[in-house]
């Protein structure tokens, strides 16, 4: 599975205002929101279903990354974006270290497969360290979409 099979491009954020892990989620699901990715009456209940994810372990793996995610059935197929905060925001990581780097996903509960290979992907790119650099220092949504094309095509060689 490939960025482009589940970021919304429209819904990419190069710069997150928010200042909090919830912040962070309300600006993202905004985000897939305005893309119309996801439907109004259904942002409450998305944003609660990340939460109680984070109550279990938060989704900052660390290095400055974290991938807030969660099944919902108000999706018919896995969504997905990715904003970058150059302040960092502490999302209570693994390492204890802020995050700028967030993809966020939401699955439907009947595609776990899906899940699972968006979830391998990310982890598989983000541990190129060329591509994390870039992402961080990436100031528009052009940037950065670029980057997950560059990603899904061919990779980077560091």
């Amino acid at each position: 599975m490939k960025f482009g099979d589940f970021v919304s491009s429209e819904a990419i954020r190069a710069e997150l205002t928010a200042e909090d892990k919830e912040g962070a989620i309300r600006e993202m699901i905004g985000a897939l929101l305005k893309a119309g990715r996801i439907s109004s009456d259904e942002v409450e209940s998305i944003v609660k279903a990340i939460m109680k994810r984070e109550e279990l372990g938060s989704t900052g793996i660390g290095r400055g990354v974290a991938v807030p995610h969660t099944k919902h059935p108000s999706v018919q197929r896995l969504v997905g974006t990715v904003a970058v905060s150059s302040e960092g925001i502490d999302f209570n990581s693994l390492d204890g270290e802020k995050v700028q780097l967030f993809f966020l996903l939401i699955s439907p509960p009947d595609r776990p497969g899906d899940h699972l290979r968006a979830l391998e992907n990310i982890s598989r790119q983000l541990r190129d360290d060329t591509f994390c650099k870039f992402l961080k220092q990436a100031t528009t949504a052009e940037d950065i979409r670029q980057l997950l094309d560059e990603a899904d095509n061919n990779g980077f060689v560091s």
